[in-house]
């Protein structure tokens, strides 16, 4: 049996979005987790999985931080001696490939969108240069949109015969089950993720009280996930002025799906996203960015609208669009976004390319 090293930044996404992969893994390897715990590492215990709990600064570059972080990576390559790693996120994904190419050990990248990284030009030049470093030894390199895949190509960071493109991490079907569609008395759009300026909360909020305007209580914001310290004063005033109900972080998602009668993202950049999947999954009509990994996930006008990115007015006349819509479109839309999942998302297909990818580039 041989033994494979995850490395990833976070537990708890690892645990919501690959869990499938993992335990699927588990049936012929051994599996070590290294992460930060931060929650959903109990439940990876209770599978028999052993975890190792690497701290990881996830924001910004710090060079003593990075360095620490890349020198704990080459001890824990010595100490584990993995036949096989697995890399999430862009630190694990450079520090991790760095002290596995330098050990000679096989390694898998996967780049889960860009981030800010490449949005700033000197940033972009230094993080090119890292990722060129890190990867040239990688056997594959798993991109969730190929617009990210391209990015890399154009960069000379990769050849293509090194990228392999999936859906993300794919939807599970029976966890996110088809829900009926609600009968509310206003039209209630849902955010859920962290309330951030990347995540395009200044145009949502605009655009949320241009409809507040228009049409009073009949259009409801419901906002689900932590607020960044910038956006506190105008949640509270949003709730105040009854554009919004801000609901906080919530474990369990399924609930606020259900009652929603469109799901709405407008952010800047994504690799796949997840919570566009997720609401599709459930049968709901989605409003998005028309951008690299938010548009594959919508059939524009049959099962969601595309806003331009950064656009208020784009996002208020989309979300309009939607708000006049009889009760019974919006359904027959949210059907079509329940079927795209099946044909195109569905999990178990999604961890089967990506077992057959990994150990192909290994042979």
């Amino acid at each position: 049996m041989s033994k494979i090293l995850i490395i990833t930044n976070h537990s708890y996404m690892l645990y919501r979005f690959r869990l499938e992969l993992i335990q699927t893994l588990t049936k012929d390897h051994e599996v070590v987790l290294s992460m930060p715990f931060v929650g959903h590492e109990d439940d990876f215990l209770a599978l028999g999985l052993r975890c190792i709990n690497t701290d990881v600064d996830r924001r910004g570059i710090n060079p003593k931080t990075d360095f620490r972080l890349f020198q704990t990576y080459r001890h824990l390559l010595r100490q584990e001696q993995p036949d096989l790693v697995i890399t999430y996120s862009i630190k694990p994904n450079i520090y991790g490939g760095l002290a596995c190419r330098m050990a000679g050990i096989p390694y898998c990248a996967n780049v889960q969108g860009l981030g800010t990284a490449f949005q700033r030009k000197g940033l972009a030049q230094f993080v090119t240069f890292l990722y060129r470093l890190a990867l040239r030894k990688a056997r594959t390199v798993f991109f969730e949109n190929r617009a990210n895949a391209g990015e890399f190509l154009s960069r000379h960071i990769l050849p293509a015969e090194k990228e392999t493109i999936l859906p993300g991490a794919g939807i599970n079907l029976e966890k996110y089950p088809y829900m009926p569609f609600p009968q509310n008395d206003a039209v209630h759009f849902l955010y859920l993720g962290r309330i951030m300026q990347e995540k395009g909360m200044d145009e949502l909020f605009a655009a949320a009280a241009r409809l507040h305007e228009e049409f009073g209580s009949k259009v409801v914001l419901d906002l689900v996930g932590f607020f960044e310290d910038a956006y506190k004063s105008q949640v509270e005033q949003l709730q105040k002025s009854g554009i919004a109900v801000f609901h906080g972080f919530q474990s369990d998602p399924l609930p606020f799906y259900a009652a929603a009668d469109c799901v709405v993202l407008p952010s800047y950049h994504e690799g796949m996203s997840n919570v566009l999947l997720e609401a599709a999954a459930v049968g709901r009509p989605v409003i998005t960015s028309d951008i690299p990994g938010c548009r594959e996930a919508v059939d524009d006008g049959v099962s969601g609208y595309l806003c331009k990115v950064r656009d208020a007015d784009s996002l208020y006349e989309q979300m309009r669009r939607m708000v006049v819509l009889s009760s019974d479109i919006r359904e027959t839309m949210g059907q079509a976004a329940r079927e795209k999942m099946v044909q195109e998302f569905e999990k178990g297909r999604v961890v089967q390319s990506t077992i057959r990818a990994l150990f192909a580039a290994c042979v």
